[in-house]
């Protein structure tokens, strides 16, 4: 069987049977890290530039349906062992000298291109386990060089004295990189992957570029720093962008162009709460860490001149998945049955033979459970998709399941489930089957991630408590409509009763007074369709408790309380109060800023839809603890 598709696949390539083994084509996957759907010139960026991109693009083909993961690590393992990660137990993100990390006996990508007489070698982010059991050189790569987690874990080093990552070449620690030295991390990264692609220019290779841009924080070269119109963010994506034009360019030099397959993609959708720096999804709704289409439909392009035609788009939904047994197949070989993956040959669609996609379905999950199935144009959420990491306005659907027309509503902004119970019922099914395979927490199927025994970190670190710095509380009564102050000189409120008041008036019937917290703890005082509402988070999710007064008009005095028992009040003018209870107190101190007149970041209450920054006077604000 193995040799049928070599044959087949050599004469899909116009090769003879004997020079099929010669003429095996060289794989390059460029793997982005938080890179949003709208964060390059194909897929709709204006601030920053991407010419590099746009050729590439215009010169193959842009792949509009593809997906990843809500978060990196889980993605990498998709993309590793063609596999959704929780069949290889990789629900979430590793952190480093952590026990976990992908098992060794996954058989990655690396190692079925390696048994084929491939040259492998990981550059950049691994972020699949950092102890040596788990490393790339251990799954399948003859060399690497990269930081082993995100460039925002950082722990103080004993010897350096800074808080700094790893630069790991094979399987040892080369350097300490401190942030300073992180800015030069895309052009190093280049520089190795350009003098790989020269030294094994005779032989097939796979080149697998994991950038650390343009995740968080933020640290583009010195010669892309304030050039582009989208602040540093814009930096590090026009960085990126040169980086793959410089491994486009060596593949042309050096004449592999037609011999070679080139991926760019990204591991997750943006980081949204990060704000400035954390890129865009448009129009899709949500960014990383959720299973709405921004957390995890990712800019790809494939690029493979006098295979793939130019200018070509396919909304085809593929994903990180497909990625291991399509360059297996156009390696001239196949993946064996056993163990089973769940990608499929894309190369059909690829090269125009084929218009469907090679899988059944694709499924969303978060963590281990399974929270969305799409088929065709149809996606069917059957679990909650808010997320703190989706910094769009969401109100807590109490209606399950939700489904979405994806080629009439890419923003996920109508349920037409009612309109289609058939729809909705054969994708439940679909979802319940494979749930039960491999979702939830008693699978069939599963298979055990790798575990270590006495993990120890890459480097010596300083584990000292950083000394406690006195922040002195903020003068609220100075704040006007639109401040913001740090959470650390906000009232303290974590885990004890308070009392906030104020005097407002506003002719806005829908507007923040004020807000202090995200999609985990915090509190909110705000209009809702003319009425005060007085809104407490207790945790993530649905655990919001308001109470509302009655319409509002002039200027309005306000006192809301909450009682250690988590008993709630709400006096308004002259009005009776209104009580409510929440389930317990805010468990901990907000960690986003005090507003006044605003929420900017994740909404803390369930604000109505529209609502504007508030327009007035707030005076004589309050917050006061026993």
């Amino acid at each position: 069987m193995r040799s049928l598709v070599a044959l087949a696949v050599a004469i899909a390539f116009g090769l003879t049977p004997a020079g099929a083994a010669e003429a095996k084509p060289n794989v390059v996957v460029i793997f982005i890290d938080d890179l949003g759907y709208a964060d390059i010139g194909p897929f709709g960026a204006t601030k920053q530039k991407t010419p590099n991109l746009d050729r590439m693009a215009a010169e193959g083909m842009k792949l509009t349906s593809f997906y990843a993961a809500p978060v990196c690590s889980v993605s990498r393992a998709q993309l590793m062992t063609g596999c959704y990660g929780v069949r290889v137990s990789v629900p979430g993100v590793y952190s480093p000298g952590g026990p976990q990390g992908l098992n060794p006996k996954e058989i990655t990508i690396a190692e079925r291109l390696k048994e084929l007489g491939y040259a492998t070698q990981c550059v950049g982010k691994w972020h699949l386990g950092d102890q040596p059991a788990f490393l790339p050189t251990k799954q399948g790569f003859d060399h690497y060089l990269g930081i082993p987690y995100s460039n925002d874990m950082q722990r103080k080093s004993k010897v350096v004295g800074e808080r700094v990552v790893p630069l790991v070449r094979d399987d040892a620690v080369a350097e300490l990189l401190t942030d300073e030295k992180q800015s030069g991390i895309v052009e190093r990264y280049t520089a190795e992957a350009v003098g790989f692609i020269r030294a094994n220019r005779d032989r097939p290779f796979f080149l697998y570029l994991p950038h650390s841009a343009v995740h968080t924080p933020i640290h583009p070269g010195e010669k892309f720093r304030g050039k582009s119109a989208n602040g540093r963010f814009g930096d590090w994506v026009e960085e990126m962008d040169w980086s793959v034009g410089q491994v486009l360019d060596t593949l042309r030099e050096l004449k592999l162009a037609e011999k070679t397959l080139v991926v760019f993609t990204s591991d997750n959708g943006p980081w949204l709460v990060k704000g400035a720096d954390g890129g865009s999804a448009k129009p899709l709704r949500g960014g990383k860490g959720s299973t709405w289409e921004g957390g995890v439909r990712v800019p790809t392009i494939a690029w493979w001149p006098g295979k793939i035609a130019p200018k070509t788009v396919s909304d085809v939904v593929a994903g990180t998945i497909d990625l291991l047994p399509t360059c297996v197949t156009v390696a001239g070989s196949m993946v064996p049955a056993d163990p089973i993956i769940d990608g499929r040959d894309l190369s059909p669609v690829l090269f125009g033979t084929g218009t469907q996609s090679p899988r059944e379905a694709h499924y969303y999950f978060n963590g281990y459970n399974l929270q969305a199935v799409r088929q065709g144009p149809w996606k069917l959420a059957i679990a909650p998709q808010t997320d703190a990491a989706d910094k769009t306005t969401v109100e807590a659907s109490k209606t399950n399941p939700r489904l979405y027309n994806l080629d009439t509503d890419i923003g996920e902004t109508t349920n037409v489930a009612d309109r289609h119970p058939e729809i909705v019922e054969k994708l439940k099914s679909l979802a319940m089957k494979m749930n039960d395979e491999i979702g939830g927490n008693a699978p069939k199927a599963r298979r055990p991630a790798g575990v270590v025994t006495n993990p120890t970190p890459l480097y010596p670190i300083d584990e000292t408590p950083a000394p406690k710095v006195a922040v002195k509380p903020a003068a609220l009564d100075k704040l006007k409509p639109g401040d913001t102050i740090p959470s650390a000189a906000a009232p303290q409120v974590g885990g004890t009763a308070f009392t906030l008041a104020c005097q407002f008036e506003t002719e806005l019937r829908d507007t923040v007074i004020v807000a202090h917290g995200g999609a985990a703890a915090g509190y909110a005082l705000h209009l809702k369709d003319g009425r005060v509402a007085f809104a407490v988070r207790t945790g993530a999710k649905d655990a919001v408790t308001d109470v509302q007064s009655g319409p509002i008009k002039g200027l309005v005095k306000v006192t809301a309380t909450f009682g250690k028992d988590g008993t709630m009040t709400l006096s308004v003018g002259d009005q009776a109060a209104v009580t409510g209870k929440a389930p317990a107190l805010i468990p901990r101190q907000p960690q986003e800023d005090f507003c006044l007149g605003h929420d900017n970041g994740q909404p803390v209450a369930n604000y109505a839809k529209g609502k504007k920054p508030f327009e007035g006077k707030i005076t004589d604000l309050k917050v006061t603890t026993p």
